[in-house]
């Protein structure tokens, strides 16, 4: 079995998205199908930069499943860690799109989604510590089994550098923001990176300040604490370094997306070994590309593309 230079572990879905913008679902009469995640979306923008990416996660035994399996493929993920939980249904998610900053989500998530029911002993262990990335996501630790999966998948990695925390609050997969806090608080010490925007950061850490948020994150043990701050730009810091980066300029079809595309350009920088300006400034760029198109997965821009746009205005920097 080879190496996976990235493993992401998480949600799944399929996204159901309007193909007509600053329209309410009860108007909307056409839509547009595509693979759907944090996750899933974060391996498919790495292998989007050519890293041999997979992902760990489950689907439903339905149409909706096949077409998870199969897309992945063709967008060049492995799939040899995604199965099907009996009895439930994959996942689909509905959006509405009202530029530039307007995008509600409805998630179909029920009776369970499959991804929450990841089982520790199913997890192959070897892959995890052996991935360069291992990437998984807040929202996998809002439920049982998946939060024992992914503590069982820390222990086995053993803090390894570049296992990273995705901040991802969904405030609808959680009784209260003071439990998502508390599952959090206990993640941080098995991680070596997180990453989130400053809502996420002040559910995971109780600070919504740039420069205290990531100072909170590398308190709690994380080497790199990467805050996103939206029209802002983003902030990096680590213990001895920081970079604080605009935002890289964009007409915002759809925001949904940034996020993973910026996470998984940030992977490649990593593993590339860049310098910490030029990772940021990268992934900011992948995230912004994300931002001017629909959909998520599918809009993961290739390496050339995010070189292109840095190449046609260079992205200014400051020290943090």
């Amino acid at each position: 079995m080879p190496d996976f230079e990235v493993v992401t572990m998480g949600r799944v879905g399929v996204d159901i998205y309007p193909l007509q913008t600053g329209v309410g679902l009860e108007d909307v009469t056409s839509f547009g199908k595509f693979l759907g995640g944090s996750a899933t979306n974060v391996a498919v923008a790495a292998a989007r930069h050519g890293r041999r990416t997979a992902v760990i996660t489950r689907v439903g035994e339905d149409p909706f499943g096949r077409y998870v399996c199969r897309t992945l493929a063709e967008l060049g993920v492995d799939h040899r860690f995604v199965a099907a939980v009996p009895g439930l249904p994959t996942p689909v998610t509905f959006c509405e799109i009202f530029p530039p900053d307007d995008f509600p989500l409805y998630f179909y998530r029920l009776p369970a989604a499959p991804d929450l029911m990841i089982q520790p002993d199913e997890l192959d262990l070897g892959a995890i510590r052996a991935a360069g990335v291992f990437w998984c996501t807040v929202t996998g630790l809002s439920q049982d089994p998946s939060r024992s999966a992914h503590h069982a998948a820390w222990r086995a990695r053993g803090r390894r550098p570049l296992t990273v925390l995705d901040l991802d609050y969904r405030p609808m997969f959680w009784s209260s923001p003071d439990a998502a806090r508390a599952a959090v608080q206990e993640a941080l010490p098995h991680v070596s990176v997180a990453v989130g925007n400053l809502t996420e950061c002040a559910v995971a850490v109780g600070e919504d300040d740039p420069d205290a948020a990531a100072a909170a994150l590398l308190g709690a043990g994380v080497s790199l604490a990467v805050v996103k701050l939206g029209p802002e730009g983003v902030l990096a810091k680590t213990k001895d370094h920081g970079v604080r980066l605009p935002p890289t300029e964009v007409e915002v079809v759809n925001g949904l997306g940034a996020g993973d595309g910026f996470g998984g350009a940030l992977c490649h920088g990593l593993l590339a070994g860049w310098p910490l300006a030029r990772v940021v400034r990268f992934a900011n760029a992948a995230g912004a590309i994300v931002a001017g198109r629909l959909e998520c997965s599918t809009a993961m821009p290739t390496t050339a593309e995010v070189e292109r746009v840095l190449a046609a205005g260079r992205v200014g920097e400051s020290a943090a």
